[in-house]
């Protein structure tokens, strides 16, 4: 089977329902209408990768009962992340050093608000953060927030270290990858999110649940497995080894054929594992029960959300353009 035929065997697998709010494409098209007023400069052909890209599709994807307003919100996060992951990966990606200058002056934003510190996140970025972080920062509590902005810190510490193996030549074992991937994913970033669309915050102890942590980890490999096996041929090229296919394909010496069955085979595994353990989540009590719930949706929209819009993106060849209206 060729890696297309694998994704869309995956796909058809996956026993999470796949959801989409109806007001995806007006935020899309509306997110595409704020840029130019950032002063991001985009060319017609950016601006059309940019649309293709249909960002908007995803968070929708992922937070199906989102408001119009609030999938604004989202949408706008998820374009800055995209644009700062193509910053951090492209041809003219950023160095080490700049990244670590990028992280630090993100969490200055995010933590106190400050909008003195010039260094490492300027400009368009700036501004487009800036405007996507003032409702979840009227609204959420501090201890909210700051989970956010450690699990931003966790991410974007993952892209520096990626960005340090790089310049290296370094290429991860597969364990090492495994481990790293799941910074580099921004997975972790997406879960409290969640609590932002439903506002019912989670109590720490509950949210750092050990089994509750092992779901959301268990998530974000099937979302970034997947991820690697769409965007293979790409990261061939870019990456430097930091892909699970060739990850796998380095450490065992195989072809890219078994590496792919491998890598697939993963997936299978941890799906499996993934409805097992959400199966065996306890009742936290009534008051916290619906909650959980909407946590757990959330890690699993996270997974099914991005097998859907794999196919929805111009970012990966096994797209359909243009994508179908609903789920």
């Amino acid at each position: 089977m060729t890696t297309g035929e694998i994704l869309r065997a995956l796909r058809a697998e996956c026993p999470i329902p796949s959801r989409l709010p109806p007001h995806a494409d007006r935020v899309q098209a509306w997110v595409l209408g704020l840029l130019p007023e950032l002063d991001l400069r985009l060319d017609a052909a950016a601006l059309h990768r940019l649309s293709r890209g249909a960002f908007a599709r995803y968070a929708g994807r992922l937070y199906p009962e989102a408001t119009e307003a609030d999938l604004r919100v989202l949408a706008m996060l998820f374009t800055w992340f995209f644009l700062v992951d193509d910053a951090c990966d492209g041809p003219d990606r950023l160095t080490p050093e700049q990244i670590r200058a990028l992280r630090n002056s993100t969490l200055a934003l995010l933590r106190d608000g400050t909008r003195l510190r010039q260094t490492g996140l300027t400009g368009p970025l700036r501004r487009l953060l800036v405007l996507a972080w003032r409702e979840p920062r009227r609204r959420m509590p501090a201890r909210w927030r700051e989970r956010f902005a450690n699990a931003v810190a966790r991410h974007l510490d993952g892209t520096w270290q990626e960005a340090v193996n790089k310049e290296a030549g370094r290429r991860p074992s597969v364990d090492e990858y495994v481990a790293l991937r799941r910074s580099t994913s921004a997975a972790e970033v997406s879960y409290p999110l969640v609590e932002f669309v439903s506002g019912r915050p989670l109590p720490d102890p509950v949210y750092h649940h050990p089994l509750l942590r092992q779901i959301a980890r268990t998530g974000n490999d099937l979302l970034s497995w997947y991820n690697d096996l769409a965007s293979l041929e790409r990261d061939r090229i870019t990456a430097g080894g930091h892909n699970l296919v060739l990850a796998i394909e380095a450490e065992l010496a195989v072809p890219e054929a078994k590496a792919v069955e491998r890598a697939a085979e993963h997936w299978r595994e941890a799906m499996r594992r993934f409805v097992t353990l959400r199966a065996a989540v306890p009742s936290f009590g009534p008051a916290l029960d619906e909650a959980v719930a909407d946590h757990l949706d959330g890690i699993a929209y996270a997974v099914r959300g991005t097998v859907d819009w794999t196919f929805e993106s111009a970012r990966y060849p096994v797209s359909t353009v243009p994508p179908a209206a609903g789920p």
